[in-house]
């Protein structure tokens, strides 16, 4: 009986490890990724997207052009860029276009840091509606 339930609890853990979701973005490698599979965040929440990336988003900046709104991800921090510095993958930009204006003030942001993607951006502006999503290649 103890070999049963022993058993029973290895199986259910190796199911529960086995079933976990893999993040779609590993490497900023795989950032064209949620290119290809755009038809999968469009009208869903900001959020969604920003789930499936695993490399740490470091700076972004929000465009309100009307009636363009849309956020500009980067895998490096200024500095890095203005050094040059980072792996060539890491020069990907992702372009996340959102349906209604973003609420992003300089002034607001830390002084120093106003391009500093935190946990409290992706609460702040999580449930914007994703319309389109592009890549480039490198800045």
């Amino acid at each position: 009986m103890k070999n049963i339930l022993k058993n029973l609890a290895i199986l259910l853990f190796l199911i529960n490890y086995n079933c976990t979701a893999q993040q779609m973005v590993q490497t900023t490698k795989n950032v064209y990724l949620l290119k290809t599979n755009e038809q999968q965040f469009l009208n869903k929440p900001l959020k969604h997207l920003l789930q499936e990336i695993k490399p740490e988003i470091k700076t972004a900046d929000a465009t309100n052009d009307d009636p363009i709104y849309y956020f500009s991800f980067k895998f490096r921090t200024l500095k890095q860029r203005k050094k040059n510095e980072g792996n060539k993958e890491d020069r990907v930009s992702l372009y996340v276009y959102v349906k209604t204006p973003i609420e992003w003030k300089y002034e607001d942001r830390p002084k120093g840091n106003e391009l500093m993607w935190t946990k409290e951006d992706v609460e702040k502006y999580g449930n914007l509606t994703v319309i389109r999503i592009k890549v480039a290649g490198s800045e």
